[in-house]
This record gives structure tokens, C-alpha cells and sequence, in this order.
């Protein structure tokens, strides 16, 4: 997707007379994912026979489960679910609160003056204060921020917090936050133009006790390489249908640290950022456990760098994966006090079994099909690609009309990209997810780059 351009635009959100609740919602969406799920287990009986045959009934289940039954129900709860979203209208699109920018930097010398450069030039009218917290930089960092807050007339203080790890600069940071709603911002993301005012007048539309609402995420470097290319699509079709699920059912489950805006006083209740890998996981979880709502707001968008190598892109997804687990130990999903999020936050309880059938079995099952063998791919794990590709067809048109149209962003063409995304991203995603929860598991050193 084109890095950001600066052009005025208009309201883009859609009025409707027709209104369903969130709770008929959610129910329809089940039973359209249920009806889907047993018209599967029906088509795939033959499958599940031929299979039990070798490995057992109940381990061919097992697999056959992991691969097409939930993955389908899954998709079709999210294709429905996507088909019934509408965002609700702001209020007020230009909102002039104070807020501040809280931005946790590592050796970032080479990004930071960038990324100050597009906070100097937000439409936001209100004032709006940078909190830098220097987390033990070798580099020039502090240096090269100096000068962006002056070439760009911030309103900027810079802190210095010796002990690594970014929750520790967050929560240094927080102590000197003196504005009622305050953003988390990475030292190598870039704001549209109207993020923060889109942001900003998300929460001031939403009612009393939403705590939190995350941006939207692109990629700003997706012509780097393969990897980027695909990861753009990720970011685009993969990770925003996701947010566009769970805000729509009030609970989107990581209010991001890259780019993500919160009600000061919630985030001091309970205690600020924890000691966690994922922390921006295990914070959001702890605000829903407080009966407080989480939403997304899809205007609102930053551009962040992507790995560009399978090292760094295998670390990050791994710390993703691990930091799901620590989310998952601190809050428990039956903990969760509304229906929605109890059933969004169990998803990821079974998310270490799809990314273990997925690695052990989907993958040596398709070097089988190679030779002819189907016991495990075969026709009827095509069944789930219909849906999947449905899904991104939706959020596709959602995307390029209602977001990128009225930000004056254009998709950029890149076919290749999306065909491996479809085809072979989950090959990358779930072994490395497996990475991840094997690191939670025997406890290994934790890394925040």
C-alpha cells in the first residue's frame, strides 16, 4: 500500500436505517459457522473413514479437526460476521483534547526522525505532547530526536530509562502523562496525516466504557522483498479482519503497542504495562477483565517497517505466539466478564493445537500428496479455501472503499504477493508459532527485538 499523502478528505462513514444488535450478531454468526461446520464433518466422512484406517478413529478425528472442521467453522464465523459490520458513525471528527505521545525508543537513530516528522504534521487540532523514554540507546538516538523536535516545533520531553524492556520504558513514561487519554506509538511507525484526530474521535464517540481503541496497521516497506510483499497482505486482508471481528464484538483482544490510544486513568488502574513479552497483549486482556470494552478503529492508520528477513520475521511472529500464552496464563478466557470476549480469548486456547496439526501433520501431509498419497491433503481440504478467499474478497472492498478511498491511499499491485499469502503463509506462520509457545513453555530468554 502507497506510504501516506496528504490530501483533505471527507466523512466516509455509512448511515443505515436497518440496525441488528451485537447479540443477534453474534448468535447468527455462530449458527451460520455451525451449519457450515456439520455440512463439512458430512462431506468429509469418507475422509475421516480412509484416515482412521491408518492412525486410529480418534487421532484421524483429531488431525481431520485441526485441519478442516474448525478452521472452516472459524472462517464462516468471520465471513458472516464481516457481511454484518458496520462502524458506527463519530460523532465528531475533529475533536481538540489533549493527548499524549508515548514513544519507547532502542537504538533507533536511523527511524525516529521520521517517525517525529509525521506527528509534526497531524491535522489534529488539539495540543498534543511526545513523550520519548530512551530505553538504554547506544546510537544517536536521543541526538537525532533533538533535532526532529526542533526542525518540527514539537512539544517533546525525553526520559531515560536504564532497564531494558519496553514495559519498563512505558511505564516511566506514564508517570508523566497529565492528559486524559494518552497513545502508544513505535519509534518506527509512520502516522497518516489524520490518525490521531481519527483516533481520538473514535473514543470520544464511543460510549463511557471503552478503555481503549487500536489502530489500524499497514506496511510501509512491503517493496523490500517477498517476505514484505507478503506480509503487506497480512497486515491488510489478514490481521484487519481479525481487529474488524473483535471490535465489532466490543473486545478486540491486542490494542497494539505500535499504535494504540487509551483512557489514561484505566491504564493506571490497573497498574500499567506488566513484565511480559507481549505486553500490549496481557494490558488489553487485563482492561476487558475490568468489564471495560475495546474497540478499533479502521481510519486511524499507521505505517509500520516489517521484518525483511526470515530471522527477524521468525523472532517477531514467535514473540507474538509467546506472548498469546502469558495473555492467556495472567487471564484466563472463563475469567472474562462479557460473553463476546470469553469467546474470542478461548479461540486462542485452541490456537496451539491448529498450529501443532497444522505443522505436524498439514505439512508432512502435503509432501504425501506430492507422491499420491492423500490420507491427510487432499479435495477436501480445499473445502476451507472458498471461505477464506470470501472473507479477504470482503474486508478487500471494505479496505479500498471505506478506508484507503477516503484517506487518498491507493493498493498497490502486487498479485505475486497475495498468491503465496494465500498459498503458502501458513507454512511460515504456524511453525513458527510452535517456536513461540515451545520458548513460553521451558521458559527461554526473553528478547524485545
Amino acid at each position: 500500500m502507497k506510504s501516506p499523502n496528504h490530501q483533505p478528505y471527507g466523512s466516509t462513514h455509512r448511515n443505515s436505517r436497518f440496525y441488528l444488535k451485537v447479540n443477534t450478531k453474534f448468535w447468527l454468526s455462530h449458527s451460520v459457522a455451525l451449519l457450515w461446520m456439520c455440512i463439512s464433518i458430512y462431506l468429509a466422512k469418507p475422509w475421516l473413514i480412509d484416515l482412521s484406517t491408518i492412525i486410529s478413529l480418534p487421532l484421524a478425528f483429531l488431525v481431520i479437526a485441526g485441519i478442516s472442521y474448525i478452521p472452516g467453522y472459524m472462517n464462516a464465523f468471520l465471513v458472516a460476521s464481516l457481511i454484518m459490520d458496520k462502524q458506527p458513525v463519530l460523532k465528531d471528527e475533529n475533536p481538540n483534547d489533549a493527548i499524549t505521545l508515548l514513544i519507547a525508543a532502542y537504538n533507533e537513530e536511523d527511524k525516529i526522525y521520521n517517525t517525529l516528522s509525521y506527528i509534526g504534521k497531524q491535522d489534529y487540532r488539539g495540543p498534543i505532547q511526545v513523550i520519548l523514554i530512551n530505553n538504554g540507546s547506544t546510537d544517536q538516538t536521543v541526538e537525532t530526536a533533538l533535532k526532529a523536535k526542533e526542525d518540527f516545533q514539537l512539544k517533546m520531553d525525553i526520559l531515560h530509562e536504564k532497564k531494558p524492556g519496553k514495559f519498563h520504558a512505558l511505564n516511566l513514561g506514564l508517570l508523566h502523562v497529565k492528559t486524559p487519554y494518552l497513545i502508544t506509538l513505535d519509534a518506527d511507525t509512520l502516522l497518516h496525516q489524520s490518525a490521531i484526530r481519527y483516533l481520538v474521535a473514535r473514543i470520544k464517540s464511543s460510549p463511557a466504557d471503552v478503555s481503549a481503541v487500536a489502530g489500524s496497521i499497514l506496511v510501509k516497506n512491503s517493496r523490500d522483498n517477498m517476505l514484505t510483499k507478503i506480509q503487506e497482505w497480512d497486515y491488510f486482508l489478514g490481521i484487519a479482519s481479525i481487529k474488524r471481528l473483535q471490535g465489532l464484538y466490543q473486545g478486540t483482544l491486542v490494542a497494539q503497542g505500535a499504535y494504540s490510544l487509551y483512557k489514561t486513568e484505566s491504564i493506571r488502574e490497573i497498574n500499567g504495562w506488566p513484565d511480559a513479552i507481549g505486553e500490549d497483549i496481557v494490558l488489553t486482556w487485563k482492561l476487558l477483565e475490568k468489564r471495560w470494552k475495546i474497540y478499533f478503529e479502521p481510519l486511524a492508520v499507521a505505517f509500520t517497517e516489517v521484518p525483511s528477513s526470515l530471522t527477524h520475521f521468525f523472532h517477531q511472529r514467535s514473540r507474538w505466539a509467546r506472548g498469546m500464552i502469558e495473555g492467556l496464563k495472567q487471564v484466563k478466557p472463563w475469567q472474562q466478564p462479557q460473553i463476546y470476549t470469553k469467546y474470542l480469548t478461548s479461540i486462542n486456547l485452541i490456537m496451539p493445537y491448529l498450529d501443532i496439526i497444522y505443522t505436524f501433520c498439514w505439512l508432512p501431509g502435503l509432501v504425501l500428496a506430492f507422491f499420491g498419497h492423500y490420507w491427510i491433503v487432499g479435495p477436501m481440504t480445499l473445502f476451507v479455501l472458498p471461505l477464506t478467499l470470501l472473507s479477504y474478497g470482503i474486508l478487500y472492498v471494505y479496505q479500498s472503499k471505506f478506508v484507503f478511498k477516503p484517506l487518498n491511499l491507493k493498493v498497490r499491485k502486487n498479485i505475486i504477493g497475495f498468491i503465496i499469502f494465500i498459498l503458502a503463509y501458513q507454512m511460515i506462520m504456524s511453525p513458527t508459532s510452535v517456536f513461540g509457545y515451545v520458548q513460553e513453555l521451558f521458559k527461554f530468554r526473553r528478547k524485545w527485538k
